[in-house]
């Protein structure tokens, strides 16, 4: 973000988003009638109707904020990414710790304002939901987290209060080192 003395307006949001409400109950449906492509379907639309419903809601946060008012953006652009600012999510290379979502849902109210819950695995319900984070800097770009050091893992599993053999077991694809 940006330093206060900057005087630089700079912004950061959250965001968690379903279209799934339902699709469980209509694929089971699918399912008794043996009818798999139509249950196939219904989870591929309600999906990209997630996603959609995110990127929605990015540009929303954009126009608000004031740099995305003047956006003129097709589909191949907004594809490709071209607007400012990025809306990493739990889970994805940027920030491949789950658990953040437990943090992100609290903050959110999630499940009183979206009806969404975390499994224990912090897997969302219902299964076509996004959520993540939005950073309007910009600079800001993605990235993908590199292995990580047993020095860095106690590092964070100090700051976030957990035992050094959980933040091992959420981040076990990306340590560096035989946990």
């Amino acid at each position: 973000m940006a330093p206060v003395a900057s005087g630089r307006k700079d912004y950061i949001g959250a965001f968690a988003c379903t279209a799934g409400h339902g699709c469980d109950e209509l694929c089971r449906r699918y399912d008794r009638e043996h009818d798999d492509y139509s249950s196939i379907m219904a989870k591929a639309l309600a999906d990209r109707l997630a996603e959609a419903f995110a990127e929605w809601l990015h540009r929303k946060a954009r126009c608000e904020w004031g740099y995305g008012r003047e956006e003129n953006l097709g589909n191949e652009d907004l594809i490709e990414e071209r607007y400012r600012g990025i809306r990493p999510a739990p889970g994805y290379p940027a920030c491949p710790d789950h658990t953040e979502k437990r943090s992100l849902f609290a903050w959110l109210d999630a499940e009183k304002t979206a009806g969404m819950t975390l499994t224990e695995s912090c897997a969302m319900f219902p299964a076509a939901s996004v959520s993540g984070l939005y950073f309007a800097h910009p600079e800001s770009r993605y990235f993908a987290v590199d292995r990580i050091t047993r020095e860095q893992v106690e590092s964070y599993a100090a700051r976030k209060g957990m035992p050094v053999a959980d933040v091992e077991r959420w981040l076990a694809p990306n340590l560096g080192y035989d946990a």
